[in-house]
């Protein structure tokens, strides 16, 4: 089938996050999404993946191809996207996640308010627990559970000056990873040979889309994505990451003037280029 540059961003938060609005709900993160021209959406809130039923009826409805995640937090403090084809999935890996994870006491005006919901935007619950916690998990033994769980794992904003690889442990380690995200272009020891892709990391709805990447994708893996057969397009995006078949947000500003450098792995090519 054809392969054409599709619109992702992967890395957004909902009101279950306790340092994200109240306003986002997962049915107004694909609204906007959709608005901003974002075909494939993530939904990855701190070590817990409890909205993520109400986001896949919210993609359905919005026509977009829903990625369910989490954005865990090592031991170390470093934030992991591990990111699933299905809502179950990201909810079992949630589960794991939640035994890990220390009981710190939590006061929702101190912290945040964490609030599962419904598609229609109804509550459902009010964790007690603070999720934005580091989770009793080093990044290494993280990693390797997100990947043997069956996610692909992306370590998150490598190049920011905190709750990253660069800020937490100076250095990008070896490890499963199918890409890694950065807010720039990243310098070549943290991108550790992977693709690069950049993520919104939506806190509010205004941010929604503002650092959104392009992957060269089959129209198949779409209509798969949308039909919910969600493993096999977790296994195309997979694909396309190692492909290096990505432009993040810098590339995507450049490209008009010419090829942007470092936008993944090896030389950059424009997503549906021969």
């Amino acid at each position: 089938m054809a392969h054409r540059g599709v619109l992702a961003d992967l890395h957004n938060h909902s009101c279950l996050s306790p340092c994200a609005s109240l306003e986002m709900s997962p049915s107004l993160l694909a609204r906007r999404a959709r608005e901003r021209g974002i075909e494939v959406l993530g939904l990855t809130d701190h070590n817990s993946a409890l909205n993520c039923p109400a986001f896949a009826e919210a993609c359905r409805r919005e026509g977009l191809v829903p990625v369910f995640g989490v954005e865990a937090c090592s031991l170390e403090e470093v934030h992991v996207l591990c990111l699933f084809g299905t809502a179950a999935a990201a909810l079992s890996f949630g589960d794991r996640l939640l035994r890990s994870l220390p009981r710190l006491p939590y006061d929702p005006e101190k912290l945040g308010d964490e609030v599962v919901v419904d598609a229609d935007e109804g509550v459902l619950e009010l964790p007690d627990y603070y999720l934005g916690a580091a989770l009793e998990l080093g990044f290494d033994e993280l990693c390797l559970a997100a990947s043997a769980a069956g996610a692909l794992v992306v370590p998150a904003h490598v190049d920011r000056p905190m709750f990253s690889v660069s800020s937490q442990l100076g250095f990008l380690p070896p490890g499963p990873y199918a890409a890694v995200e950065a807010m720039r272009d990243p310098e070549p020891s943290l991108r550790g040979g992977f693709a690069v892709v950049s993520g919104s990391d939506a806190h509010v709805p205004e941010h929604v889309g503002r650092r959104a990447f392009e992957v060269d994708l089959d129209a198949g893996a779409l209509v798969a994505g949308r039909s919910g057969a969600g493993e096999d397009f977790l296994a195309a995006l997979g694909a396309a990451f190692a492909s290096g078949a990505v432009l993040p947000s810098w590339a995507r500003a450049g490209a008009v003037a010419g090829p942007a450098a470092g936008s993944g792995r090896g030389t950059p090519r424009t997503p549906g280029a021969a």
